[in-house]
């Protein structure tokens, strides 16, 4: 997945909207939404793709204070797919007339955490016509789905002074390129044979990279490593 550099960019309200739209895109589904505190400011922000009318439903109703897409998906450290809440009363509630706005009830959040206690939830819906559909494409968009959750988390976060400041890890020249070539599509043994050493060295530095990026998997730590400007987009 070829991810749009956010810190190249003004980090504005559009720019951060506009990056869910092409993520929509990209991944084939229909809505994607972002919501987190930042544990350093304070700070509440929230993008989303949704049409207008399902926000303006969705805050008139406070839904916000109940759902289980938020507040469930939060204390998890995994992909949370809604179908898990199906016969949760809270999602039943939030979800009853979505409908009737175009919003499926099929979707998937991400959390993404940070190393300051904050915590980021990226979220998609999609409308399929089955399961079978819905878990094709679930596995299908998995790794890409992570990398732009912590990729738009990482630059929220860094959206003032002080929190940038505070998110800079030291990776070595070694991780960073083996970093490179991951994002690159290349497998530990491709890049084992680019540099000449063996692939488990490669994990050994690989696993370095997500500890000190404070990512779970190799494709989160690609994001935020971009998010970061440690290593460039693909």
């Amino acid at each position: 997945m070829n991810l749009i550099d956010l810190s190249a960019l003004s980090t504005s309200h559009d720019t951060y909207v506009s990056f869910l739209e092409q993520t929509c895109d990209r991944l084939q589904v229909d809505y994607a939404s972002y919501a987190a505190t930042n544990a350093v400011t304070g700070a509440v922000q929230g993008y989303a793709t949704y049409p207008n009318s399902w926000k303006m439903h969705y805050m008139k109703l406070g839904l916000h204070r109940i759902d289980p897409t938020l507040h469930q998906s939060a204390k998890s450290i995994a992909p949370v797919d809604w179908s898990r809440f199906e016969q949760d009363k809270k999602f039943q509630a939030v979800f009853h007339s979505a409908s009737d706005f175009g919003i499926s009830n099929r979707g998937i959040t991400v959390p993404v955490r940070g190393p300051y206690g904050d915590c980021g939830l990226f979220s998609i819906t999609k409308t399929c016509k089955s399961d079978r559909e819905w878990n094709k494409l679930r596995g299908h968009i998995a790794s890409d789905l992570q990398m732009a959750a912590v990729h738009m988390h990482d630059s929220v976060m860094q959206s003032d002074v002080l929190s940038k400041a505070l998110r800079q890890p030291k990776l070595s020249s070694r991780e960073i390129e083996i970093l490179h070539w991951t994002a690159a599509g290349k497998s530990q043994q491709d890049i084992g044979d680019i540099l000449s050493i063996s692939y488990r060295t490669v994990e050994v530095h690989l696993r370095s990279a997500r500890e000190k990026l404070g990512a779970l998997t190799t494709p989160q730590a690609i994001g935020r490593a971009i998010g970061l400007g440690i290593i460039l987009p693909g």
